[in-house]
């Protein structure tokens, strides 16, 4: 497995491809946080979109479908997004980290059920 540190300069492109590319897939997003410990944000929902303001300072995750769950998951003052690709160089997952030091991590299912 390799990661990847994506410039603040590229994430409002990076997150438009990385949803062109994955919407619509099942994934988990856990926050972690030093006082908060690892919390499950949702699991197994269908990716609707990450969205980045083109000057960096606010991320949002909209998660859900037309039936069921519906989660919109801002991320402000983000500072680093970095991107886990497995051995074949697919995406597998997005962490993000806040100022605040909370990080956000977005797993794509499918690329882990193809291991």
């Amino acid at each position: 497995m390799q990661n990847r540190n994506v410039p603040r300069a590229e994430w409002y492109r990076f997150f438009e491809d990385f949803t062109r590319r994955h919407r619509e897939a099942l994934v988990n997003v856990t926050v972690v946080g030093e006082k908060l410990g690892a919390q499950h944000e949702a699991r197994e929902l269908p990716l609707n979109g990450i969205v980045a303001d083109r000057f960096g300072k606010h991320l949002s995750i909209a998660l859900g479908g037309a039936r069921g769950s519906n989660i919109d998951h801002p991320i402000d003052r983000p500072v680093r997004v970095w991107v886990e690709m497995d051995e074949f160089g697919d995406e597998i997952a997005v962490e993000i980290e806040s100022e605040n030091g909370m990080q956000t991590i977005l797993e794509l299912l499918f690329a882990a059920r193809r291991r």
